[in-house]
């Protein structure tokens, strides 16, 4: 499979999405959150282990910078900056995007926790 490269990427600081254009009629959106709870990291990848990102609802994209001709580094505004996300990835995350953040919803719920940054989660018990 040939690996698709977009044609621009654009920033929507306000919204905090990646807008990435890969032709007239397939573009696509990536939240900041979404890009930072998947990075592709070892910090969240976890070398083989993945660490569940909490409390990223409000996370902020600082920077984005090119790496050479095959991939972005995103800087985040809670210090993360170590995820090189390549083009490959970028369209998996786009085309998968629905699929991996309901997973990404299913896991913070299984694990009692939350996307924002200072809730702790009670679950209640009714007999």
């Amino acid at each position: 499979m040939q690996q698709k490269i977009p044609e621009a990427l654009n920033f929507h600081k306000q919204s905090q999405r990646l807008e990435l254009n890969y032709s007239a009629d397939e573009t696509y959106q990536l939240s900041s959150e979404m890009l930072r709870v998947h990075s592709p990291s070892a910090e969240v990848r976890g070398h083989g282990n993945p660490v569940l990102q909490r409390g990223k609802k409000q996370v902020q994209i600082i920077s984005i910078e090119r790496v050479g001709h095959y991939a972005i580094k995103i800087h985040f505004n809670d210090g993360h900056d170590s995820g090189i996300y390549d083009w490959g990835y970028l369209y998996d995350l786009c085309v998968n995007q629905e699929k991996y953040w309901e997973s990404y919803l299913e896991k913070l719920h299984q694990a009692g926790e939350s996307r924002e940054a200072d809730a702790d989660v009670v679950k209640l018990m009714i007999r």
